[in-house]
C-alpha cells in the first residue's frame, strides 16, 4: 500500500530503497511525524507481536482527511463508483480515517498486517483485546488474509467491512470503540 501523491500510488518502500543511509530513513521518519502532527499523513504500523518487527517495516500511508485524496482527483463520485478498483481504494482510505480518527481519541492502536501474500487492512488493538478489519467492495473477496491472520494470531473478533460484511456506510456510523 502506499500514499496518493499527485493522482499516483507512490510506494513508502520505494523511497527507501531509493535512499541510502540511516540518515535519509531517519529524517523520511521525522517528516511523517511532523505530517502526523500537523494532521495531513499517518504512517500505520505493521502488526506483529514483537516491538523490533513493527519498528523495522514500511508503514502503510493513511491520510488524516480523505479530502486531501479528492483534492489531488478529478473523477466524479459516479465515474469512481465505475472503477471497481479504485472505488475499493477509496472506500478502504475512508474507513482507515474513520479508524485513525477515532483511535487518536479513543486510545486504542491501529495497525496493518501483511505477511507474503496475505493481507489484512487494519487491526485494532486495546486493552489486550485484538480486531481484524477487512475492508471490500468486491463480492468475490477472497478471505484468505483474514484466515492466515486468525491461524497466527487468534484474534478476539475479526470483521469484514464492505460487499460481504457490514456495509461501509454503516461502518463509517459505528464508533469503533463498541468493537471491543
Amino acid at each position: 500500500m502506499g500514499c496518493v501523491y499527485s493522482g499516483q500510488i507512490l510506494s513508502y518502500t520505494k523511497i527507501l530503497g531509493q535512499l541510502t543511509g540511516s540518515g535519509n530513513t531517519i529524517t523520511l521518519s521525522h517528516y511523517l511525524d511532523l505530517l502526523d502532527q500537523a494532521g495531513l499523513l499517518a504512517g500505520i504500523e505493521k502488526y506483529s507481536p514483537t516491538k523490533l518487527r513493527q519498528r523495522s517495516s514500511s508503514p502503510k500511508f493513511q491520510v488524516h482527511n480523505t479530502a486531501l485524496i479528492a483534492a489531488q482527483r478529478h473523477e466524479t463520485i459516479q465515474m469512481v463508483s465505475a472503477i471497481p478498483d479504485l472505488l475499493g481504494r477509496m472506500v478502504e482510505s475512508a474507513i482507515g480515517v474513520h479508524l485513525l480518527n477515532h483511535s487518536i481519541t479513543q486510545g486504542y492502536k491501529l495497525y496493518y498486517w501483511r505477511d507474503r501474500n496475505y493481507e489484512v487492512d487494519f487491526i485494532l488493538e486495546k486493552n489486550g483485546r485484538t480486531i481484524g478489519l477487512e475492508v471490500t467492495t468486491s463480492e468475490t473477496h477472497k478471505r484468505r488474509g483474514m484466515q492466515a491472520f486468525q491461524n497466527l494470531y487468534h484474534p478476539d473478533k475479526v470483521l469484514m467491512v464492505g460487499t460481504s460484511g457490514i456495509p461501509w456506510q454503516d461502518f463509517l456510523a459505528v464508533n469503533p470503540e463498541t468493537l471491543f
